[in-house]
């Protein structure tokens, strides 16, 4: 009874919600006609697999700030989160596969501390992910202080598989995302992260834990920023605290470009995907724009923008 009444949701609401990702499914169908009418072969499998090969860590890291998103808080570590974690890949998880697991359980699990001591000791997400944020930075530089290292075997003959017929990046993608929604949308533990983010009173009030559901919302996004990171370092090759270091703004974005919302109590995977995709896309139909390198992330940030308004004008639409 309890958890019908965390999870009734106003229609308007849910038609907002869903427009918003509208928003970016239309500017990311663009980004791929423009692509495909500089590039005819795009559209190909391996011209889909090179263009969205890039998206695919920045979604799985679009969807553990997502997570965070829908319990109200903003993770500010997460690029250097993931850059740690290409460091660790391309070190003990090379020479000491046991090791190398064993401290990215460790870092996951980090993250769920991280959860337990904003909520105990009421500290703004922004401020204690933050530090967490140069805690990730100075770990990484400390194990691997240039960009080097190399690949496991294994990871690195994932980078490489390509299905027959079928666009590789898009299997994590689709798989992840579906992973995400069952665990944040469809599933119990969902509804009380939801509810922490939109009526914490109503919540506990219900019984739930508000330690519970906020620790386990960083330990599903630190698992997420782990994959993240794994997914990256198959495709680098190796190691870079830095590498990610973009993806701690881009996840934002991409949240809210999907639908998301700052207040929390609202998660939407599949719109996190969509507005992940489409923030990697940017980049790509610049470069076959031949927009120079100083001027796209002006561009980019131009593109974000106007999303966003667009995102506006509709929502007061549907009001």
């Amino acid at each position: 009874m309890s958890e019908a009444l965390l999870t009734a949701r106003p229609g308007r609401a849910r038609v907002r919600t869903t427009a918003s990702a509208a928003v970016s499914a239309v500017a990311l169908i663009v980004m791929i006609g423009v692509c495909a009418s500089l590039q005819p072969d795009v559209l190909s499998v391996t011209g889909l697999s090179l263009v969205l090969s890039s998206t695919v860590p920045l979604v799985i890291a679009a969807q553990a700030q997502m997570t965070l998103m829908a319990v109200g808080d903003i993770d500010l570590g997460i690029g250097n989160f993931v850059g740690l974690v290409t460091v660790i890949s391309a070190t003990y998880l090379v020479t000491s596969p046991l090791t190398g697991a064993a401290i990215l359980l460790l870092l996951v699990a980090g993250y769920a501390v991280l959860g337990a001591l904003i909520h105990l000791r009421r500290v703004p997400s922004l401020i204690a992910t933050l530090g967490a944020s140069f805690v990730w930075l100075g770990l990484g530089l400390f194990v691997l202080p240039t960009p080097g290292g190399s690949t496991p075997e294994w990871l690195a003959a994932f980078g490489s598989w390509q299905p027959a017929g079928f666009p590789a990046p898009l299997l994590p993608i689709l798989a992840v995302t579906a992973v995400v929604y069952l665990l944040t949308v469809r599933g119990a533990l969902g509804v009380r992260m939801r509810g922490l983010g939109s009526n914490p009173v109503a919540l506990q009030r219900a019984g739930v834990s508000l330690l519970a559901a906020r620790v386990s919302a960083y330990a599903i996004a630190g698992a997420l920023g782990v994959l993240s990171g794994l997914i990256l370092t198959s495709q680098a090759g190796g190691g870079d605290v830095s590498s990610a270091s973009s993806y701690t703004l881009m996840t934002v974005a991409a949240v809210i470009l999907g639908g998301g919302s700052f207040s929390g109590g609202r998660a939407v995977p599949i719109g996190a995907a969509i507005g992940g995709v489409t923030l990697g896309l940017v980049s790509v139909v610049l470069s076959l724009l031949d927009v120079a390198s100083n001027m796209q992330s002006a561009v980019q940030g131009v593109i974000v923008l106007a999303v966003l308004a667009g995102r506006a004008v509709l929502g007061r639409t549907l009001r």
